[in-house]
């Protein structure tokens, strides 16, 4: 509006605004209020546009599946915190001082020598293998029946049981060998049986006898204490409830 009081454009072309300047600026304290209560509601809005923006591009698929990862992360803190643990192996007692028999003989230590227990290259010393049993597998032997019951019998009393074959007498290559006998631990539905290679054949040698010096038919089962003692050998061993008394008979002491 023009000093005149004329309503057009003024002298410089502007249009015509509706503009009251108050002669106090305190009249202005209410407008200013407003205005920096409306920055602050704005400046909200862009933190939680921030904040939201990746969850809304996704709908409510984001915040279910972050439901469900800390649902399992603290299921698996209480199973580990309260869950039942499995019992440790009795820990391997020393060798005993002064056994009853000469090496490779009931009452005595398991002979000299080594195995490797596929895939892995790592020799094992035979006096290694305690507490356990040592099953030597006949060529062509059916003996899955002995094998479950072994593995299962062991797995109650927390021993190991370990398979290795008598390779005397057959006709199969070395990897065909170790092939079967995986297939044979993997009958066994209950325990984790061991697959040993024994490249020369000195537990078969040893053990796998019938009483005639001749190699054995079937599974021989050498029973090995936690002292490393041998404390039974059964050849042509088959399954029932002699194998859990054998097996006590040479639980650690």
């Amino acid at each position: 509006m023009r000093p005149d009081g004329d309503s057009e454009h003024d002298d410089y072309g502007l249009p015509h605004v509706d503009v009251v300047v108050p002669d106090d600026a305190r009249d202005l304290d209410r407008d200013v209020i407003a205005y920096r209560r409306e920055l602050r509601r704005l400046r909200r809005r862009a933190r939680m546009e921030r904040l939201t923006g990746p969850f809304a591009r996704f709908g409510v698929a984001i915040p279910i599946i972050t439901g469900a990862l800390l649902i399992a992360l603290v299921s698996g803190v209480l199973m580990t915190a309260l869950g039942t643990r499995p019992e440790p192996r009795p820990a391997r007692a020393a060798l005993a001082p002064h056994p009853t028999a000469p090496p490779g003989q009931k009452g005595g230590f398991l002979p000299a020598g080594d195995v490797t227990a596929p895939p892995s290259a790592k020799v094992r010393h035979l006096s290694d293998l305690r507490p356990g049993v040592i099953a030597i597998a006949s060529p062509r032997c059916d003996c899955s029946a002995v094998v479950a019951d072994l593995a299962k019998r062991t797995q109650e009393l927390r021993f190991s049981l370990w398979l290795a074959a008598d390779r005397r007498g057959a006709t199969e290559s070395a990897a065909e060998t170790l092939k079967s006998l995986r297939a044979l631990a993997g009958s066994a539905h209950d325990g984790d049986p061991i697959v040993l290679d024994d490249a020369s054949g000195i537990l078969a040698r040893t053990y796998a006898n019938d009483a005639n010096g001749r190699p054995a038919t079937g599974l021989t089962a050498v029973f090995v204490g936690n002292d490393g003692v041998v404390s039974d050998i059964r050849t042509s061993a088959r399954p029932g409830p002699e194998l859990t008394d054998l097996l006590k008979a040479a639980a650690p002491r």
